[in-house]
């Protein structure tokens, strides 16, 4: 009873965090008694896969794309798909295709969809995207259009869009139009009203004021050309720069730096309890009586060039014997225009010549 009352009041805690994170496949259920929730949530059906679609997609969006390219009835690469993702994320093996079919025991169900739904709350930007339903958040952008484009704020968007707004404040202008007219009597011009900003400028850079630019300058060429080193170095500035379809998530950064943060961590308590005393080792010491081992190496060398040579020996004899039974086998034309074997030839030869074969009687 122990371990059901477990699994219910943890298959309430992650319908709960699903309701608060806005997702939409479980909005409108309506579901009070946990053994409703548990075989929601645990029991193999589309439904249970498109919720453990959404929280994938919610932890990382750029999965929404393999997704979109998988069909609906290719539904073992979606699992193969998930459970890579769920590999990747450290909280499954590579094979546990049963955990996201719904096959494995429950609590080890719940206890993995509670891991992913700690994920997604971990990051701070996907609850406020999420608490927000798309019809709520279009009527308030269409109350806030209303009240934006309303009578009374029409003169502050007039003044929004033509500014008209000087950026001197008024004693600095009177300052500047007295300094002006009083430069325009000591060297005699008479230059007009509206070009007592340049002016100014110019009497106020002298020759301090040329060092000063001249170091500006510099210091903006060397801090371009420190850019371009570094766009450079930057392979992801550079394809996001060409126009190439390669963005660089702030989503996928922070997982990839969880997983490799969580890669070090395993491998250096594997190092620890595992690796250190083997690396710890001293190097063995090589022997120095390389001179058997060369003499041993050219023996054997030796044999199995012997060993070859046999081989050949005995392919050959026995491409000779396939020959010599050939020959005796098949029948060739003779003398007289008869298609006899070699052994009938040799018989009718020696029955022929056997008078002269055979010793002369006295």
């Amino acid at each position: 009873m122990a371990g059901n009352s477990k699994q219910q009041q943890l298959s309430l805690r992650v319908y709960n965090t699903l309701q608060s994170l806005g997702c939409p496949l479980v909005d409108g259920l309506y579901l009070r008694e946990a053994e409703s929730i548990q075989e929601l949530l645990c029991s193999p059906s589309l439904h249970r896969t498109d919720i453990l679609k959404w929280i994938c997609a919610s932890i990382c969006p750029s999965i929404r794309e393999k997704f979109s390219t998988i069909r609906t009835t290719q539904n073992e690469d979606l699992i193969q798909e998930l459970t890579r993702f769920g590999h990747e994320m450290m909280l499954c093996k590579a094979n546990d295709q049963d955990l996201i079919k719904g096959l494995a025991p429950p609590l080890r169900q719940l206890v993995f969809l509670e891991q992913l739904l700690i994920i997604i709350q971990s990051d701070s930007s996907v609850p406020s995207r999420q608490n927000l339903s798309s019809g709520d958040e279009s009527v308030k952008n269409e109350d806030l259009l209303g009240e934006l484009m309303s009578q009374d704020h029409s003169a502050d968007l007039d003044l929004l869009l033509n500014p008209t707004c000087n950026p001197w404040s008024a004693h600095i202008r009177e300052h500047l139009i007295h300094t002006q007219s009083a430069h325009s009597k000591t060297n005699g011009n008479h230059s007009k009203p509206n070009d007592f900003i340049n002016s100014d400028q110019h009497s106020r850079l002298g020759s301090h004021g040329e060092e000063d630019l001249t170091e500006a300058i510099a210091l903006l060429q060397s801090t371009q050309s420190t850019l371009e080193e570094l766009r450079k170095e930057c392979e992801f500035l550079q394809s996001h720069s060409s126009g190439s379809t390669a963005v660089l998530s702030a989503c996928a950064l922070k997982v990839a730096i969880s997983d490799m943060s969580q890669l070090m961590t395993a491998f250096n308590h594997v190092y620890n309890t595992d690796f250190k005393g083997y690396c710890q080792r001293a190097s063995p010491s090589l022997c120095s009586s390389t001179s058997v081992f060369q003499f041993v190496h050219q023996l054997l060398r030796t044999c199995n060039m012997e060993l070859e040579a046999l081989k050949q020996l005995s392919e050959t004899s026995t491409s000779l014997t396939q020959t010599v039974r050939q020959l005796q086998t098949e029948r060739r034309y003779w003398s007289k225009g008869e298609k006899r074997t070699l052994p009938n030839q040799l018989e009718e030869l020696k029955n022929k010549y056997a008078v002269f074969l055979s010793p002369h009687q006295s």
